[in-house]
């Protein structure tokens, strides 16, 4: 035991070598996910929706920073992270990097994006600091880093060595027209991804090569118009109605329409897929679950046929057997997604994506 905890001290020493870091604000690089300029603050929500919400919890979650992403190009043979973290938050199903840690990814040869490195956080402090990856060959790479699913961030520097060159990104990747906009609950925020990248708004976004907007939040994914009016500022490719979790059936039954109907009148071109609750492996056991599941599906499922029966253009479903296909392996504590669960919807999401949305070149 001994030998295996003084190894794994070694190894930490050795990725977080004794570079001299020379840092840049990351403020100053394009960031993809928000629609608030990064000059006012890694947010999702601008400030003016603080006194319009009828939650502060749903304020305060809009304030993480899940899905959003920052671009930028370096040289560099050392790069690393330093930030300070707004709530530092710890929970008990989900890890400290998943929480308010960051994940860094290049653009290979064949414009793919590949891991370089997750970034840790420092356990139990607001600020962290952290070499991501040293001893590289130096030559220009574009990259994408994720920040954290569940805290938001009031600063972030971007660490480089003394010699290393840090630019605005040359290759225009992913592609910001068109965006695709994912409303839901913490799933869709990202819980319980072991990291950023994994969370599959920002799989999404990486392997179809598109920005994409999460407007996840934990619980409080209740279709609240002050939300919609968000999304519809957004000249989206595709927006995806992922909340029924967070919802009982009555709360569909009234609120659903007021939320479609604001989305479509403000984009009715842009495509709208719904859907389902995934029938969480829970509802095996618990008989009060699986009726509630049940039955907001069967709501969901009869709004979306009205509105087909109404004439409603670019609109479509996906069934909630679909979201987990079956498989009870797929989450962390029978409701919040492991990584393999966030990469079996991604693969399930993709070819929708690609039929459904708006096309870009």
């Amino acid at each position: 035991m001994r030998n295996y905890i003084l190894m794994s001290f070694l190894c930490a020493v050795m990725v977080c070598g004794a570079t001299n870091f020379v840092y840049h604000d990351a403020r100053q690089f394009p960031l993809l996910g928000s629609v608030v300029p990064v000059e006012n603050g890694y947010t999702r929500f601008p400030d003016s929706l603080k006194t319009q919400v009828k939650r502060e919890l749903l304020y305060t979650l809009g304030t993480n920073t899940a899905g959003m992403s920052i671009r930028f190009a370096s040289d560099a043979t050392d790069i690393g992270a330093k930030w300070v973290s707004t709530l530092e938050l710890e929970m008990n199903h989900m890890t400290p990097v998943g929480i308010r840690g960051l994940d860094l990814y290049t653009l290979d040869d064949n414009n793919e994006w590949t891991f370089v490195s997750s970034v840790r956080p420092t356990v139990n402090k607001k600020a962290s600091k952290y070499t991501i990856m040293n001893g590289m060959e130096r030559k220009m790479r574009e990259y994408l880093l994720f920040l954290p699913l569940y805290d938001g961030l009031d600063s972030l520097y971007i660490g480089v060595d003394s010699l290393a060159v840090v630019a605005q990104p040359k290759v225009d990747l992913p592609k910001r027209e068109k965006p695709i906009v994912v409303y839901g609950t913490s799933i869709t925020q990202g819980a319980c991804a072991s990291r950023p990248g994994m969370a599959h708004t920002n799989i999404l976004e990486r392997e179809l090569n598109r920005e994409v907007y999460n407007f996840g939040f934990s619980g409080n994914g209740q279709l609240d118009l002050e939300v919609a009016r968000l999304m519809a500022s957004i000249d989206a490719g595709l927006y995806i109605i992922d909340c029924s979790p967070n919802n009982k059936a009555q709360q569909l039954r009234d609120n659903l329409d007021p939320f479609y109907r604001l989305l479509r009148e403000a984009r009715p071109d842009v495509p709208i897929l719904f859907i389902e609750s995934p029938y969480f492996p829970l509802s095996r056991f618990n008989k009060d679950v699986a009726k509630d599941l049940k039955e907001k599906n069967e709501v969901l499922e009869a709004y979306y046929k009205k509105l087909k029966k109404e004439g409603a253009k670019k609109i479509y479903y996906m069934k909630g057997e679909e979201v987990l296909g079956g498989n009870v392996e797929y989450t962390v504590d029978n409701y919040h997604f492991t990584d393999l669960g966030f990469r079996y919807i991604a693969d399930k999401l993709k070819p929708l994506i690609k039929k459904y949305s708006i096309k870009i070149k």
